[in-house]
């Protein structure tokens, strides 16, 4: 669980701040750590079925305790429905979270992605360029965008026109409308890359996720390119206090344009068997491995350079895999225990 830190806060703290995708993994915990700062935080979300609806809607139950949380159920890619909703228009913040995850999904159902990362994103835009106090824009990236690159740790000046995924592919075109409503509006906006983000209340569709399930149940797991992998792993309670800084703190000082794009990651790879053997540990029970060749979209590493977002956000990552694992198998037995006496 997030606690409150001492991040310095901007001139005026936001009143309000508008989080889409808050029954999300990452929008969950965002929204609980602005309301436990006494923020007011309005929810968008459409609950599709990409992953379990009962896992996001007992996300949206922990939120909606707070006095000061307002849900609207809705899908941020109609925009006439999007600005007729109560309060969006007039908040200080907004953090865009919503998206179409997935990398090898979005090979089996690319028009979604179209609807959700484009003309979503494009839809969160227009929303804050006709906003009544030009809130800051604070939206989700990711790692994926440096595709094909070898060259690591990835940096953010580092090129990024090799996507090996549509997903990759979506997220990167999400960057660029960004910079071209800066240009044209002025908009401040935060982009932020993030690596490979897990942790309680996660995303049953991750990798940390399904081989935890799999190992608990006897099942065997399926490990991609003979296990010859590495990903920075990024622990949900850091990716939330790099969020909430570029939330609270004033944007750095821009040359021209008013975007900045962050990685945002735990800089420090783990090989893939490194990972199970961790998982293996925490669960008290040995795998049963498949290999299988690497499938298509994957890449062969991440690693974060976080030198930018430290410097300008006092970002400092602090949870190695070896702590954040056996806190998320302590509540995944705690959840799946629930599942089952529901």
């Amino acid at each position: 669980m997030t606690t409150q830190s001492s991040i310095p806060l901007r001139a005026s703290k936001p009143e309000t701040v508008l989080v889409t995708g808050a029954a999300g993994f990452v929008g969950y915990y965002v929204s609980l750590a602005l309301l436990e700062r006494g923020i007011g935080v309005i929810g968008l979300d459409n609950l599709n079925d990409y992953y379990p609806v009962a896992l996001k809607q007992a996300r949206l139950d922990h939120l909606s305790t707070h006095a000061r949380f307002t849900f609207h159920r809705h899908d941020i890619s109609d925009h006439a429905g999007l600005v007729a909703l109560p309060g969006v228009r007039d908040v200080d913040v907004v953090v865009h979270l919503a998206a179409q995850a997935g990398v090898r999904y979005s090979i089996e159902n690319p028009f979604v992605y179209a609807a959700a990362n484009l003309v979503g994103h494009l839809s969160i835009l227009e929303l804050v360029r006709q906003a009544a106090k030009q809130p800051l824009l604070v939206y989700a990236s990711s790692s994926s965008v440096y595709g094909a690159n070898t060259k690591v740790p990835f940096s953010e000046s580092d090129p990024v026109n090799s996507p090996v995924s549509l997903y990759a592919a979506t997220k990167r075109a999400d960057e660029l409308m960004s910079e071209s409503y800066a240009r044209l509006y002025g908009m401040h906006q935060v982009g932020l890359r993030f690596f490979t983000v897990y942790g309680p209340w996660g995303r049953p569709d991750m990798a940390y996720w399904s081989f935890a399930e799999k190992i608990l149940a006897g099942d065997p797991i399926q490990v991609f390119n003979h296990g010859e992998l590495e990903r920075d792993f990024t622990y949900i309670d850091d990716i939330v206090s790099g969020v909430v800084a570029t939330v609270l703190q004033p944007m750095k000082p821009i040359r021209d344009v008013p975007h900045r794009i962050y990685n945002i990651g735990n800089n420090t790879p783990v090989r893939l068997m490194r990972f199970i053997e961790i998982l293996e540990q925490a669960i008290g029970k040995k795998a049963l491995i498949e290999f299988v060749p690497m499938q298509s979209g994957d890449v062969h590493s991440t690693y974060a350079d976080v030198s930018a977002i430290a410097a300008d956000y006092g970002f400092a990552p602090s949870t190695p895999l070896e702590t954040g694992i056996p806190v998320f198998i302590d509540w995944l037995r705690s959840y799946l225990g629930r599942e089952e006496k529901s």
